[in-house]
Order: structure tokens, then sequence, then C-alpha cells
């Protein structure tokens, strides 16, 4: 057993041409060019890692990688792994990293060249993630190298970082994937003599009626039990030693007591599920899907709560030869009620889908890893995993003869992404559909104004919690800076397609900006902006006296936003990182992407602007956003002015104007396009009879004249004449 100590946004085509507008000539090229990546400092790190007298040879572009040579001997490669894999982290973004390996595939050095998770920008010192990866020198791209421990004496152990476990999964196997990938490139590993035998096949056919005991002692339904006192064992010699530990009286307490099983074989899945939940599951499958199921019990959740902010259920994870199959939110599904006659009841189960893209073999065996982690400070945790196996039984499954490996390439990343995301895919598809038809019918839905404000509260509060906490589909200034960044470098469409929900929703926004401008994503899809205004809506509720300050005072404070976008795009032409940590200034991420589990200042930052909000609506929006700032700049082009307004609106009338929330409407006026967020509060306005002065005077024009032509009648009568 090994034990440790350790202290999903891009957007799409469209929105080219907003970011055409904000891109000016600059002689500097933002992005490093593949040399430039070998700094000095860099050279010599990895020229320490061999002999002395070592060289750097000249870049091969047909391996994307450098030679280490001496003499006219080659000693190893040095190679980005970014070129060989892309795997998408906490971020939605990729880790590139820096990677060295001697021709025995030995891993000399591993260093990190970028990243983009918002837990080691802000918050995690960056030097944890290198440490982690320097803990790949000196071992093979064949070992089964885990994050974690494991009771498997065949894997090797690297340590995780606290509070950062789904980082570290993901750079485990962006190092193991490109090496391997690497090397069989380079010759290092001939797959063409590698004996490989097809996946095994399920026999769809075969089902026996089977009781709790009969499915566990044929071993189609496996046990990791765990009591106190073996898990406190587990910590011993770790800085977790004595902390948490069970006393005399507790030690053969169940710490957690977990079944595991595959559920495609129909003896063990309709036995399990009954018919027809087994069969709602295998029409969910899709071709070379797989299902297990994981039932729990005792002190220990194997669920956690990690999957809930990161997307990942970091507790468990799956491992098969050279492949770790880590969980995510879209690959699960609640488990309800299991029908075997005897079997016990559960405290939690689930039902864990293995997705096509990741080669596994029922046929095979696998283990099941549990990580269990304790706090040992502030920052500080140990972690210790354990691991069951499993073995499904041979009658179940067809074995095929062995064949040769082919290299055949794997399909894209990004597709495998939008898969497992289908179903964020398709409700998010079907809202913006909505939206485009509140649009489309402003002018039929203002006559209802209680409708239409309730759909609008419905709707923020779809975005708030839909968008935001669960997709984390929430827009940031960084997605400007990124791909004005790869406008002028390396533009590869697969990297911005990496997450579908922030592609999907920059298309939308940058569409709507072009056609009506930038308050239809300010105004209904931001979920910051959305959480503003809906607690701005309580406030008023409540009746809290509400702040405004005078026009012109208002109106010089726009430009502030303006000034924070400026030095933000200039700072980020000189380094894209350090503009990413002044873009804090965006609460967002604290908000929305973390949901405030981050350090005080930056909670206390985003608390304070939303308890503004009680007093005065969306003060960020206005007046320091400069996301918003980006998107007002290409409203200037909209087609299309749908928001109507008389020639009396400002003169006299000044109802819109004191009733727009935002202040986006001028005293004389005419509505701010830049900074309007399409609430249509004033489009209400302008087609209530009742309330519209201009309105109001013509009813009672009329009014007037059809009670003199009550009073006298012949007046028609002479009229017509």
């Amino acid at each position: 057993m090994r034990k440790y100590q350790t202290k999903y946004n891009l957007f799409s085509f469209i929105s080219y041409l907003i970011l055409h507008i904000l891109i000016f000539s600059s002689s500097q090229n933002v992005i490093a060019s593949t040399a430039g990546i070998l700094t000095t400092d860099l050279q010599s790190r990895i020229l320490s890692r061999f002999e002395s007298g070592s060289q750097i040879a000249t870049f091969d572009n047909q391996t994307q990688s450098w030679s280490i040579v001496k003499q006219d001997k080659i000693l190893g490669y040095v190679f980005e792994s970014k070129h060989q894999v892309d795997i998408p982290a906490y971020s939605g973004k990729p880790i590139n990293l820096l990677i060295t390996i001697n021709t025995e595939g030995v891993f000399k050095d591993a260093w990190v060249l970028e990243h983009h998770e918002p837990i080691l920008l802000v918050g995690i010192p960056e030097e944890k993630l290198q440490q982690f990866s320097d803990q790949y020198s000196g071992k093979s791209i064949n070992d089964k190298i885990r994050v974690g421990s494991s009771s498997d004496p065949s894997v090797v152990s690297v340590d995780a970082i606290t509070g950062a476990t789904v980082t570290v999964l993901v750079v485990n196997q962006t190092i193991l994937k490109a090496a391997r990938k690497m090397a069989i490139k380079l010759g290092l590993i001939d797959i063409s003599k590698q004996q490989k035998p097809e996946k095994s096949t399920i026999k769809h056919q075969l089902f026996t009626k089977a009781n709790w005991d009969t499915l566990t002692g044929d071993g189609s339904i496996r046990k990791l039990l765990l009591t106190r006192k073996i898990v406190d064992e587990a910590f011993i010699g770790t800085e977790a030693e004595g902390i948490e530990t069970a006393s005399l009286e507790q030690k053969n307490e169940t710490f957690i007591e977990l079944y595991y099983t595959y559920l495609n074989a129909p003896t063990v899945g309709k036995n399990l599920l009954g018919e027809s939940e087994y069969q709602w599951l295998m029409s969910e499958l899709k071709n070379n899907e797989h299902a297990i199921a994981i039932m729990g019990n005792g002190l220990y959740s194997f669920k956690g709560s990690g999957y809930v902010r990161g997307g990942i259920f970091d507790r468990i994870a799956l491992l098969q030869d050279e492949t770790d199959i880590n969980f995510r939110d879209l690959d699960y599904y609640r488990l309800n009620d299991i029908y075997p006659e005897g079997a016990p009841s559960f405290k939690e189960m689930a039902i864990f889908i293995i997705r096509e893209h990741q080669e596994f073999d029922p046929g095979l065996s696998w283990d099941l890893e549990l990580l269990v982690r304790r706090q040992t400070g502030p920052l500080d945790s140990a972690f210790v995993s354990f691991s069951g196996s499993y073995q499904i039984p041979e009658t179940y499954i067809n074995r095929p003869a062995p064949i040769i490996l082919d290299a055949e390439e794997e399909e894209p990343v990004w597709i495998s992404i939008w898969k497992q995301k289908i179903f964020q895919i398709v409700v998010l598809c079907i809202s913006l559909l909505l939206l485009m038809t509140v649009i489309f019918l402003q002018d039929w839905l203002v006559k209802y104004p209680k409708f239409l404000h309730s759909l609008r509260r419905g709707f923020l509060i779809y975005t708030v919690f839909f968008i935001g906490w669960y997709t984390l589909g929430q827009l940031s200034i960084v997605n400007v800076f990124t791909f004005a960044h790869a406008y002028q470098g390396d533009f590869r469409w697969e990297l911005f397609l990496m997450d579908p929900v922030i592609f999907i929703l920059w298309g939308f926004t940058a569409a709507t900006i072009l056609l009506w401008g930038r308050g239809i994503f300010c105004g209904w899809l931001c979920p910051f902006g959305a959480l503003q205004e809906l607690i701005n809506e309580l406030a008023r509720k409540l009746k809290i006296k509400q702040f405004e300050l005078p026009f012109i005072i208002h109106e010089k404070l726009w430009a502030i936003k303006y000034l924070i976008l400026l030095a933000l795009f200039g700072i980020s032409l000189e380094s894209m990182a350090t503009a990413e940590k002044l873009a804090e200034v965006e609460p967002f991420k604290t908000t929305i992407l973390m949901a405030f589990q981050r350090e005080w200042w930056f909670v206390t930052y985003a608390v304070m602007l939303l308890f503004v909000s009680i007093f005065t609506r969306k003060v960020y929006c206005r007046y320091i956003c400069p996301l918003g700032a980006a998107l007002a700049i290409p409203t200037k082009l909209r087609l299309f002015d749908w928001l109507k307004r008389r020639p009396e609106c400002g003169k006299p009338c000044q109802l819109c104007a004191k009733e727009c929330e935002i202040h986006a409407i001028h005293p004389d006026g005419t509505i701010n396009a830049n900074e309007c967020h399409h609430c249509l509060d004033c489009q209400v306005t302008y087609n209530n009879a009742q309330k519209c002065p201009p309105l109001v005077n013509k009813g009672k024009k009329r009014k007037r004249r059809d009670n003199n032509i009550q009073k006298n009648p012949q007046s028609i009568e002479i009229t017509s004449l």
C-alpha cells in the first residue's frame, strides 16, 4: 500500500468579428515560437539530466521534438505535450508540459510550460504543480503510474496536491499519454510487434435468474471492506498519523463497505436493476460504452462533493492496464434501488458510464480505486488509496483471438467532450432558441407585462443555476484575450471546441451582438449579471430603498470599464498569465466557477459587489465589467434596432428614462445601445396606454372627441358632408 502527502473557455467563429475590432497591429508576437520555448534556464535544466558534454539538437518538425545528443549518439528527446494530446483540465483548457525522456523510455524531466487552472493561478502556489511533475523523473513510460497510493504492488505512486486533485489527474494522463505517443512516433515502442487481443464482447442472450448471494458468491459483484483500523494503519508514517484515529472501541467500525459490479452483462444488470431499468440503461449506452454500479455503506462517501464544483469524482477511479478512467458528472446516473433477493440496503448507490473513447475491455481485469483524504492543516492533507480488483465471470463473455495492434489515431478529444456533454448542449440550445423566440416576439410579449416579467425572472434563475453553477458557462474577458492571442499566433479550432457550452454561448453572443447589440447577453445570459439582478429585484420587493447617481455622473462612470479593458488587453500582449491574474477584477471565477470556495479576499470582493446590488441595480455591469466594455464596442455595428421610441420621448416625456433601472436611456429619450441590457421594460411602458404619457394624452383626446360626438351627433353628419 502506498502513502503520500501534499499540501471545461473558448468561443466560436463569429466572435472573430468582435475581436477583429479590438485587435490592433503589433510587432510583438504574443505566442512564443517553438524554438523560444527552450530558454537558457530550461536548456541547462534539461542537459543537467544527461551526460556532461551533451547538447540539444535543432527542432525536428516531423516528430515535433528536440534530440539530446553527445557527439553522434542520441541520448534522449524533449517535446511539448500539447503537440501530442489535448486533455482538458479543471479550467477546460489543456496543461502544456515540456517532457524529457531518454532512449530507454525513462522520464528525465517534466516541466510545466503553461496552464490556466483557476485554483493554481490564484490560490495554491504554482510551485506545487511543478513539484508534482518533478516526481516523474526516473519513472518509465511503461510504468503504471497512479495519483495516490494503491494496494497493487505493480503500481507506481505519485503524490497529489491538496485542493487540486482534478488538475493532477489530468497532468498524470497528459504526461503518460503524450510520452507513449511520442515513443511510438520515435520508434522507441514498436507497435507492429505488439500483440493485443480484440476486446471481449458480452453474451447479451445469456441470462440467469440470481439472488444477491449468488451474484456475490460467483464474483459477479465484488466487495471492498475497510474498517477504521485498516484506514488508521494506512496513514501510519504520514503527517496524518494520529489524526481522526478511532478509539479502541471504534477500531472495528466500518469505514466503508463498497460493492461494485459490471452492469452490461444481463445476468448482473437485469437481476440488479430490474428488466425495465436495465433496458433503459442499455438504450442510453452507445456502442463500446459500459456501465458499472457502485454501492456503499459506512462513514465515508465514495462520491464526495468535489464533482459538484469540478465536475469530476475525485475519490474513485477505474484502472485497467495503462488506462486511468476518471468519472465526470455526465458519466453519473443515480441508482435509486436494487432488486436481487437478499440484497442489503445501501447508504449511497451510483451508476457510472465508461465512455467509448476510453478503450475499456470488459474481459480484462480492472481495479476500482478509492482515495481517502485526511486534513493535516489549513492547506495540507495526506492521502491513501485502496483498491479492489474485478474479473468478470468467464461465462458472461466471448473472447476473440489476438490481433495485431493497430496504430490508428484516436478520436479527437473535443468530439468526445461534446458527446459527454450532450445533455448540457441540448438544454442550452433549447434555452437559446426560447430566448430568440422572446426577442422576435417582443412586440407581442410586451403587451402582457406580468407574463413577460415572470418569463424573464424564470430565465434569469435558469441562467444563474444551470448556465452558471451547473455548466460553468460564464464568459470572461480572458476568453477575449485568448482569442486575440490565437488570432495573432497559432490558431487551431480544436482548442476552441474543447468547451462546448462556452463555444455555443460565444457563438450566440457574437451573432446577437451583430444583430441587436450586447444587451441580449448582458441582460439574459450572464450568470453574474443575472444574480445581481435577482438580488436587486428581491430587495425591491422587500421595499429596500434604492440609490441612483445623477445622470451626468453616471454617464462619466461608464468610461471606467473601457479603461479597465484597455489596461488588461495591453498587459495581455506582454504577459497572458499576468492579464489572467489581473482579470480577477471580474468576480466571475469566485462567484460562478468556484462557488465562493476561495481565499477570503476574493470572496469579500465578490460579496461586496453583490451586496451593493441590493441598493443599486447591476453596479458592476454598469461601471466595472471589462467584458461588457468589449462587447459594447462592436454593438455600434448592429444591424437592427427594435426598441421603439416616439417623438415625445425625452421632450417632454422622461418616464422611461427614470424607470430604466440601469439608466441606459439619455434625458433626450435616446437609448444607449452600448449600455442597454434589453430587459424590455421601456417597451412595456411604450405599449401601456394607461402609463405612457403620449398614449395617455392620445387617449384623453380620443375620449373628449367621443364625448363631443355623443353630445352633438349632428357633427358627424356635418363632417361627412
